[in-house]
């Protein structure tokens, strides 16, 4: 029997290993790769195909062209796909990114033959049909109307183009015009040129039995698929920033103000990635970090505030977010910067750099505990170019980091010259600009 009345005994993670794919080159040259692992009778098929937003002619053609895929093909109206997957207990994910488009397909396992067959035909033989396309426009429009009308939204927006500027992909700032030039054979060009088996991988978890492998073998990896046959080019992008370090966006309705603060930072390929992770969680990535007890818990100005680095080819961005009353704007600011001076000048105490450590180890089990959380793993794996020993490297980072690296860290890398100041809202008495 269990004594409940003593305390388990806690015991570091000496180690860290995740299951890997196994890779399955098929006849026509598509990679799969298979997680078999889970209790379920339920598989997830992920389509990673290179070609996002980086490599469109015209803003929203990826997203578009992906969005597109389950409104009609030249076997199923928009009604019938949607009524099949909802049919057979399928659940259907389009998405793209700054280098690949994304389409994922949860089904049980005995319903595998009938929701591969819908997802052949939106693979392969999309209508892009006009009528619904218009349908699907209008409703992306009243939904960047609405966003456009929220301080998060804005202060996001006003911090990229600061950051990179108008002619880099990430900070070109999608218009309501853009969303109207939207046109079926824009579509068609960008599906003709990247939707092909040269340009695909396949991701298979869950319960992988043999019917599984040789049904997604049969309609997907014996012959070649699609109108062309290149990879996608590689484009190189530089960010040109804007001279301004407070930019400040007005809605004289806010009840409250979204500050954005951030700056262009390193990419995960970099070798002092891991451990700046660590830096940051301290900082912000966690509800007891270094801003939140600060700012939210002593102070009172926020509900919430948080740090991270979002991730874009080549480099990576450190961003400062949260939204507070607009007398508040100031104050918030001021303690930001507060709390990059206490990293570059004094040492982390022991005790809060353990609690960061057990946090980022505990994170990682969980979120590597399931059969298609593991599939993320190896999907983010593949589109960043890492190597599989990346989570043993984030581990070790974790574990073997120090206070007096934490102070060099963000002595590097905390550089609050170049942090750029947004924030969209309500203008106050006080100096904003």
């Amino acid at each position: 029997m269990i004594d409940r009345t003593k305390q388990p005994t806690i015991r570091p993670l000496e180690h860290f290993s995740i299951q890997q794919p196994q890779r399955i080159l098929m006849p026509n040259g598509v990679t799969l790769n298979v997680l078999n692992c889970g209790n379920n009778e339920v598989v997830r098929i992920d389509f990673v195909i290179g070609g996002g937003r980086w490599h469109q002619s015209a803003p929203l053609q990826a997203l578009f062209t992906n969005r597109m895929l389950r409104e009609g093909t030249k076997r199923y109206t928009s009604a019938q796909i949607a009524e099949k997957l909802d049919y057979y207990g399928a659940w259907l994910e389009l998405s793209s990114a700054s280098e690949h488009t994304y389409i994922t397909l949860y089904s049980l396992n005995k319903y595998l033959p009938q929701t591969l067959d819908v997802l052949e035909s939106m693979l392969k033989e999309p209508l892009f049909p006009e009528k619904e396309l218009e349908v699907v426009v209008n409703a992306n429009v009243q939904q960047f109307l609405v966003n456009s009308s929220k301080v998060d939204f804005l202060s996001h927006r006003g911090l990229v183009k600061a950051l990179y500027g108008e002619n880099h992909p990430c900070g070109r700032l999608v218009q309501e015009e853009d969303y109207r030039n939207i046109h079926p054979e824009l579509l068609s060009a960008f599906f003709r040129r990247y939707y092909h088996s040269g340009n695909c991988t396949i991701f298979l978890s869950g319960k992988v039995t043999d019917d599984c492998l040789q049904r997604l073998e049969a309609l997907f990896g014996r012959t070649p698929f699609g109108a062309d046959s290149r990879l996608p080019e590689r484009r190189q992008h530089i960010p040109e920033d804007s001279a301004a370090k407070r930019i400040f966006i007005e809605r004289s309705d806010a009840l409250q103000s979204s500050v954005r603060m951030g700056m262009l930072t390193i990419d995960r390929l970099h070798p002092d990635y891991q451990k700046l992770r660590v830096l940051v969680s301290l900082f912000g990535g966690y509800f007891g970090s270094r801003l939140m007890s600060n700012i939210r818990e002593e102070k009172g100005y926020t509900y919430g505030i948080s740090a991270g680095i979002l991730s874009y080819p080549g480099q990576g961005v450190l961003n400062i977010s949260a939204e507070t009353a607009n007398e508040y704007v100031e104050p918030l600011i001021t303690e930001v910067y507060h709390e990059i001076d206490r990293l570059q000048q004094e040492l982390v105490p022991d005790k809060e750099l353990d609690m960061v450590r057990n946090y980022m180890v505990g994170e990682m089990c969980r979120n590597y505990e399931s059969a298609f959380s593991l599939s993320d793993a190896w999907i983010f794996i593949h589109i960043s170019g890492l190597t599989p020993d990346f989570y043993s490297q984030t581990l070790e980072a974790i574990r073997s980091i120090t206070p007096q690296e934490i102070r060099t860290l963000a002595g590097q890398y905390f550089c609050k010259e170049n942090l750029k100041e947004v924030v969209a809202g309500k203008k106050t008495n006080k100096k904003t600009a």
